[in-house]
């Protein structure tokens, strides 16, 4: 039932799926049965084991490194920078297949900025291939500090 909704709304995380599945059941429980108080402690609950979903499964300091290839790089980068606030490097790299040299650009984010800097990569060019992997932990500027 949770990831139904993280395919409507691919911005929202698995904990808050769930949360919002079991409230929508609660507030049911609410409305036909009359139970507010037992519905007053599920809701307490709720909310604590959707936090606790969302720490087991990605962590206190969790964050997303994304690499954008793209012929448009330079669009990209001035995006991300400009509407999400997020800073990029650029990487050289050279495709081996096509022996072709390309500019790879590198963004450190947050759960929440994934999908914005996806959208932004995606309209500006998309023919453009990203690569999200899981980043245990960045320390600097707009992140943990050491």
């Amino acid at each position: 039932m949770g990831y139904l909704v993280k395919e409507i709304k691919p911005t929202i995380s698995m904990g808050r799926a769930i949360i919002i599945i079991d409230i929508i059941i609660v507030t049911l429980n609410i409305i036909f049965l009359q139970e507010i108080e037992i519905g007053l402690y599920s809701a307490i609950a709720i909310y604590v084991m959707g936090k606790m979903i969302d720490i087991l499964f990605e962590g206190i300091y969790f964050t997303k490194l994304l690499m954008i290839i793209s012929d448009k790089n330079e669009e990209i980068a001035k995006e991300i920078g400009e509407k999400i606030k997020r800073g990029t490097t650029g990487l050289l790299g050279k495709g081996m297949y096509t022996q072709e040299k390309k500019l790879v650009l590198m963004c450190a984010a947050s759960r929440g900025d994934i999908s914005k800097i996806k959208l932004v990569a995606k309209k500006i060019d998309p023919k453009c291939f990203i690569i999200i992997t899981n980043s245990r932990e960045v320390v600097g500027q707009g992140f943990k500090r050491s």
